[in-house]
């Protein structure tokens, strides 16, 4: 009886480093392909670009592949325990960094039935996270990167946004990662966030709905330009329902993932006031009607209309929240978005506790800028999928800059200022695309 080889993989692309460990592998018995589901994949990098059914067939048509399983997590153990290989292989390129932590495990597993781990030296030139982002960046079209959002709510129990109002900062959303040794886990933002507030602090103008869209799609034109993760687009009131219908369309063409519209009316004041400025919530019905004639403008499946609850900032009741959601999914939003000015979050925690005993499916956005305390784990256990960080750049950026103009005034030349708050040149330029 042949022996039992276990490998696992996860790749959009096969290179030859897949070929050479495949091959190494059959000189040993029968290769079983552990290969990663699209949930797996996202919960430690981006999505898949393909599928996990079209990711199967690929390496059940190679000659040297007796069998390809489904992995369900990073972490080898369950699967290794039932199958129990008699080896596993794996290249030598894990021995340090962020998959050392699942390669130790898989030592100690193996050591239950005699089982040996095989590694096979680096292939040169095969680096597969170089391979998708050069892939990524070709297939950025308008259609792949407004399916993305949609496609990550159902790979993952929640999904994490950051404020992006240029393509610099676009850029550090999309670079930003975390290494979790313990977990064996590399952490990103999933999708960004073009808030209004952030768009118009940064031009100078006041978060009152003076920023035109035309000047905010320059600003996702920016973004979109050197980037690849899917946008959400802080649409304020959304306007006039006849100017919505175009303008979502427009969103649409070009390749935004979602809007969220506030269910206020008048001249806008920033929700964080609260009530310490006139907050003048809309008629439901009206606002509902916004939403289903911007729904029925759609040409795709894609494009998301989230409808934001001012209820909480108008000082209204939970209940009132609720009569609106219920009126607003009715209409056809997507999901909804829950806000709240409050501290402690206990207000938000009470309403997503009645929201989701009658809407268990429906997407919920919270934005924890007041009620900042809570885990994103904390968040999702409320009733929470989408979490959005919607102004930390800009609010980390003023600081910098202001401390650093004020150093040089102080001193008189530049050096302090450099040392004590700047970044070399170099370092930004580096995450510059063609810069390098």
């Amino acid at each position: 009886m042949k022996k039992k080889v276990y490998i696992a993989m996860s790749a959009d692309f096969i290179h030859n480093g897949h070929m050479n460990i495949i091959d190494e592998g059959a000189k040993y018995g029968d290769v079983i392909i552990g290969l990663l589901t699209d949930e797996a994949i996202a919960m430690y990098k981006r999505a898949p670009l393909l599928n996990y059914e079209s990711r199967k067939r690929i390496f059940e048509s190679f000659k040297n592949v007796k069998e390809v399983v489904k992995q369900d997590t990073l972490d080898y153990t369950n699967n290794l325990r039932k199958i129990k290989p008699d080896y596993v292989i794996h290249g030598d390129d894990w021995q340090k960094g962020i998959q050392s932590v699942i390669r130790e495990k898989v030592i100690e597993v193996l050591k239950e039935w005699d089982g040996k781990l095989i590694e096979v030296p680096y292939t040169v030139g095969s680096n597969c996270t170089d391979l998708e982002e050069q892939y990524r960046s070709l297939t950025n079209t308008p259609d792949n990167r407004r399916s993305k959002l949609k496609k990550l709510l159902n790979l993952k129990p929640y999904v994490t946004v950051m404020e992006a109002s240029n393509g610099l900062s676009g850029l550090i959303v999309e670079n930003a990662k975390e290494e979790n040794l313990e977990e064996g886990k590399v952490k990103e933002f999933d999708a960004m966030w073009v808030s209004s507030l952030c768009d118009s602090t940064f031009k100078g103008k006041p978060d009152i709905e003076l920023v035109d869209l035309t000047s905010r799609i320059n600003t996702i034109n920016e973004i979109m330009e050197v980037t690849t993760k899917p946008i959400i687009l802080d649409g304020d009131t959304g306007g006039k329902t006849e100017h919505f219908v175009y303008n979502v369309k427009t969103l649409e063409r070009l390749g935004v993932s979602a809007i969220i519209i506030e269910d206020k009316t008048g001249l806008k004041k920033n929700s964080l006031f609260g009530t310490e400025v006139k907050q003048i919530l809309e008629d439901p019905d009206v606002f509902a009607e916004k939403i289903r004639e911007g729904k029925s403008a759609l040409a795709t499946r894609d494009f998301m209309i989230f409808a934001r609850l001012e209820s909480l900032i108008a000082g209204k009741p939970i209940s009132d929240a609720l009569l609106r959601a219920d009126k607003y999914i009715d209409a056809g939003a997507d999901g909804i978005m829950i806000h709240s000015k409050e501290k402690d979050g206990e207000d938000i925690k009470k309403f997503l506790k009645q929201f989701r005993k009658k809407y268990k499916e429906v997407p919920v956005i919270v934005v924890p800028t007041t009620y900042n305390q809570f885990t994103e784990e904390e968040l999702h256990s409320w009733g929470a999928n989408i979490i959005i960080y919607a102004n930390h750049l800009l609010r980390s950026a003023y600081p910098a800059m202001l401390n650093t103009a004020k150093q040089i005034l102080k001193d008189g030349r530049s050096k302090e200022a450099s040392e004590k708050y700047c970044t070399p040149v170099k370092e930004i330029l580096s995450i510059i695309p063609g810069e390098k």
